[in-house]
């Protein structure tokens, strides 16, 4: 059921950066993306307070994000549902989970390993690093697996 929530998730983000290229977001994103990768991140209210001057600031774009996700989403899960429920696309989903949102335990998450996902959100909060060290180990475990381990490995 998760693996099916994060779906529209990652859709709606792809599609939001993509509305909004040739604006300046990435130059803002590099920006706020430095601010809170130093050592310890003190909260998270830079990721409330950007979010919510972004929302501010094109709520027509996020609504067009919306609509695009949700008609991507309904024919994704129309013509590939089957493919998505194949446990070697599920490695390959949390492979790239782990890559680029180890940091924030998106992958455990995505496993129905809430706990451990837990656990990723407060050593990042912490200490980062660790965590995207953390979520690059779990990447390197995941490549290595099987696909009867990796489904032994999962929480259904």
């Amino acid at each position: 059921m998760l693996q099916k929530l994060l779906l529209p998730v990652i859709v709606f983000i792809i599609v939001l950066i993509g509305l909004t290229f040739g604006e300046g977001v990435f130059t803002a994103l590099a920006q706020w993306l430095s601010q809170i990768t130093g050592i310890v991140i003190y909260n998270f209210q830079d990721l409330y307070w950007t979010i919510s001057l972004y929302v501010s600031r094109h709520p027509v774009k996020i609504v067009v994000a919306i609509l695009i996700t949700a008609v991507v989403c309904v024919w994704i899960y129309k013509n590939k549902g089957e493919e998505m429920n194949n446990q070697a696309n599920s490695r390959k989903i949390a492979i790239f989970l782990a890559i680029f949102l180890g940091w924030l335990g998106a992958h455990r998450f995505y496993a129905g390993h809430i706990g451990m996902g837990l656990l990723y959100l407060f050593i990042s909060f912490i200490w980062l690093p660790l965590s995207v060290f953390l979520g690059l180990v779990d990447a390197v475990r995941y490549i290595f697996m099987n696909d009867e381990e990796f489904k032994a490995n999962i929480k259904a």
